[in-house]
């Protein structure tokens, strides 16, 4: 399922980033995106156990759309960039006031499909079955990390991992509405980062951890 996953991420990125940079999406592209799009949709609402079919097909149509208007958001988005990149590339300062606004108003564009999109998934869904969702677009990081920061540190206390797993979760809010994997996982890294601050404020040593780790995970291994 995660190398699907991966492959569908890849796809997606280069349709994007070909979209882009033309600014529009000629027809023969735009069915190729729909097909990706559906079939990572159903590939994630596949998973949920919902009750019946149709409960299904709902859910599937909720985030093939999610999908398809983020990719609306970031092609206007490149298409403003561009446009401003050639009117104002003689002015530095008059160019970065240009871009930071294009990102705050795509950043609120953003803000009000995250809250709609979420909204809609919880008409159909429980709240666990949304955070399977959110697992889901973005290639299960959150129950992987969390996992393997308690395997890596035994001694975590019940405080730190309630905090580990907030912000990997706030990272998570923000991955799932990135427009490529690579910015997915630049989000998770930004909070991993914070993380590993946290832990060694609190006095683990994260190499030893990792080097510890390892060599149980190899003699695990040898056993078997």
């Amino acid at each position: 399922m995660k190398r699907v996953y991966l492959l569908l991420a890849l796809v997606l990125s280069v349709i994007m980033s070909v979209s882009a940079q033309n600014n529009t999406v000629p027809e023969n592209e735009k069915a190729a995106y729909l097909k990706v799009i559906t079939l990572r949709a159903d590939k994630i609402a596949g998973v949920l156990n919902l009750k019946d079919a149709k409960t299904q097909e709902k859910v599937s149509n909720i985030i093939r759309d999610q999908y398809n208007n983020l990719n609306d958001i970031y092609i206007a988005r490149d298409a403003n960039v561009k446009a401003i990149k050639q009117k104002q590339e003689s002015d530095k300062i008059a160019l970065e006031t240009s871009l930071k606004a294009e990102a705050a108003k795509t950043d609120a564009k953003l803000a009000i499909l995250h809250k709609s999109y979420l909204s809609k998934l919880s008409t159909q869904l429980n709240p666990d079955q949304v955070d399977q969702v959110k697992n889901g677009m973005t290639y299960g990081v959150v129950p992987l990390t969390y996992r393997a920061y308690q395997e890596q540190i035994l001694t975590l206390n019940e405080e730190q991992k309630k905090q580990i797993l907030t912000w990997l979760t706030e990272a998570r809010e923000h991955a799932m509405d990135a427009e490529s994997a690579d910015k997915k996982h630049a989000w998770f890294g930004k909070y991993k980062g914070k993380i590993n601050n946290y832990l060694s404020a609190a006095g683990y040593d994260l190499k030893k951890e990792g080097r510890d780790w390892e060599k149980r995970r190899k003699a695990a291994a040898t056993a078997n």
